[in-house]
């Protein structure tokens, strides 16, 4: 038998219990958007927790001094390391293939704007820190090389903190008092959704050179020093690099990670992945549980066709049909009903995805327009192949079955049935 002639014949048997193989596709229908539905839901979770961690930067690794463990250069275990001036520039010096470094302090400052003086939390950086930290300007401009070289008492803010002092006012152009020093505002950063933090989220922070310190504070040390793999496959050996070159300067071990803790968001960001595959796999199989309550149904009426077609099958087998013969004729006939009610469903899915409003996550905690930061029901491609991985195994399951029980009728039996 001919695949063209044994698919019409699967057709023809379809439409002759029209009601039943409707109600039949129905179950796979919904099985079917339930199935896309969970995965896009699992999947714009993952996307969306991912992206909120990521706010904190791009590949980002954060180190800092800390108590020995082990002991080393004749130095026992115990021994507080406290960055120094110098280290950054050491750490970049000897390690040309890391794509960024910068120092970074975190302190409160009291800033002043006309009678108004309240106390935020500013961080010191270097030039390098904007495009790693992902410091993205809204209006103004970012800091430039001759900040740092003419030693500018310039001054950026985040969106919340420049709400909080200026009240809504545009602050680029306008000059503050910081610590009683003149600090003029040159840029005021984009609202960024920022799940994770240093110290508090960005929006909430304002930001000056480095060596400014020097001038408010008499400071010198880095609390911290930033720094970006050239790849986020390099991540851990960027973080033995970094660690042996400070460990030749505070003479520890370089083995030693208490020395010098991390924080590195590339291996964080692989766990967020994990979990987020995990989730879509967890609800693609409640999704799939569900269709194959539909797969039972086509099981079911296969099954009564199976009944029906007895004297049908018994024919076919005395006019030479093989056993593969029938077993492909039903086994198709479960297949052109499972996918064709696929089809279907698969189009109502993608049309739920875009009925249903987006769900909020990020938006109403930091104010983003356009409902960014919120789940967003789409159906990707990924989720559409898996979809139909799925609906083929449910296809392959119900229809085999019914119709091995159709191959294997004795012929004469068969013709006998009433």
């Amino acid at each position: 038998m001919h695949l063209g002639e044994a698919f019409e014949q699967s057709v023809v048997s379809l439409r002759r219990n029209r009601l039943r193989s409707g109600l039949t596709m129905l179950g796979i229908i919904w099985g079917l958007v339930t199935v896309v539905l969970l995965i896009s839901y699992g999947r714009a979770i993952g996307t969306t927790v991912l992206a909120g961690f990521l706010g904190i930067g791009n590949n980002v690794i954060m180190m800092w001094g800390g108590q020995t463990s082990m002991q080393a250069g004749g130095e026992r275990a115990g021994q507080k390391v406290n960055l120094r001036d110098g280290d950054m520039e050491a750490v970049r010096d000897s390690l040309p293939f890391l794509k960024a470094v910068s120092r970074e302090t975190d302190d409160g400052f009291s800033i002043k704007y006309g009678p108004k003086v309240i106390t935020i939390q500013a961080k010191a950086v270097d030039l390098a820190y904007g495009e790693m930290r992902r410091l993205d300007i809204e209006t103004g401009r970012y800091f430039e090389a001759a900040d740092f070289s003419e030693h500018r008492q310039v001054i950026i803010f985040g969106a919340h903190a420049a709400e909080k002092l200026f009240n809504g006012y545009p602050p680029v152009g306008e000059v503050v008092q910081v610590e009683g020093q003149p600090f003029t505002v040159i840029g005021e950063l984009r609202n960024k959704i920022q799940d994770s933090s240093n110290n508090g989220p960005d929006n909430e922070n304002v930001f000056v050179p480095f060596d400014t310190l020097r001038t408010l504070r008499q400071q010198r040390d880095p609390g911290s020093i930033v720094f970006q793999p050239s790849s986020p496959e390099e991540h851990l050996k960027a973080v033995q690099a970094v660690r042996t070159v400070l460990a030749q300067r505070h003479h520890f071990d370089p083995k030693d990670e208490k020395a010098t803790p991390v924080w590195d968001t590339v291996e964080d960001s692989k766990d967020i992945m994990a979990f987020s595959i995990a989730l879509q796999v967890l609800l693609g199989i409640i999704g799939a549980m569900t269709l194959a309550v539909g797969g039972v149904g086509v099981m079911n009426i296969m099954l009564v066709s199976v009944t029906e077609r007895t004297k049908e099958i018994g024919l076919m087998k005395a006019l030479g049909a093989r056993r593969r013969d029938i077993l492909a004729q039903f086994l198709l006939e479960s297949f052109v009903l499972t996918f064709l009610a696929g089809i279907v469903g698969m189009a109502v899915a993608v049309a739920a995805g875009y009925l249903i409003p987006p769900m909020p996550l990020y938006s109403a905690i930091y104010k983003t327009a356009n409902h960014e930061g919120d789940i967003i029901l789409r159906a990707s491609l990924n989720t559409m192949v898996a979809s139909f991985v799925i609906l083929a195994l449910v296809g392959i399951i119900s229809g085999i079955l019914p119709a091995m029980r159709a191959a294997r009728m004795d012929p004469v039996e068969a013709l006998r049935h009433e």
